[in-house]
């Protein structure tokens, strides 16, 4: 017995009851929201006069520390004119601030400078970090700026 050949409907791949079309929109939607977002926390507005504005932190040795030994946290900033920095405070999984000499102070576009630390913590910690510096006569704080280490004991 044959049976007459029908041709199937083009209604787009279907996974798990999403048709592709539909998936990819959401995709992009995603994107476009993350990219909105990421942006929104990125100060808009330029650097003011004698401003610091601090813009990331890179830990030595790719943030893999041995407890109890010294490294190296290289700080990226932005600054008109050449603001004095008095010193820089992080603090360790909450705790602190502890502070710190900047060290091998560079002024630039972006500039940087250079923290001598230790952890003491085993696993990954959160390490957040700001300077102090002086603007007009006065003492201000920069904004903040986070990274990762990984404390191992050996």
């Amino acid at each position: 017995m044959c049976y007459p050949e029908t041709k199937p409907k083009k209604t787009g791949a279907i996974i798990g009851g999403v048709t592709m079309k539909s998936l990819l929109v959401a995709i992009l939607i995603g994107f476009v929201l993350f990219g909105i977002s990421s942006c929104a926390t990125v100060p808009a507005e330029p650097i003011g006069p004698g401003e610091l504005r601090l813009l990331s932190m890179r830990p030595s040795e790719g943030g893999n520390w041995v407890t109890g030994n010294l490294y190296s946290v290289t700080v990226n900033f932005q600054a008109d004119g050449h603001p004095e920095i008095s010193r820089a405070c992080c603090y360790w999984a909450g705790n602190g601030p502890y502070c710190y000499q900047a060290k091998y102070i560079t002024y630039g576009s972006p500039g940087d400078f250079t923290l001598v630390l230790s952890t003491g913590y085993e696993g990954s910690t959160r390490l957040e970090c700001f300077a102090d510096y002086v603007r007009d006569g006065k003492k201000r704080r920069t904004n903040s700026v986070t990274s990762y280490v990984h404390g191992v004991v050996r």
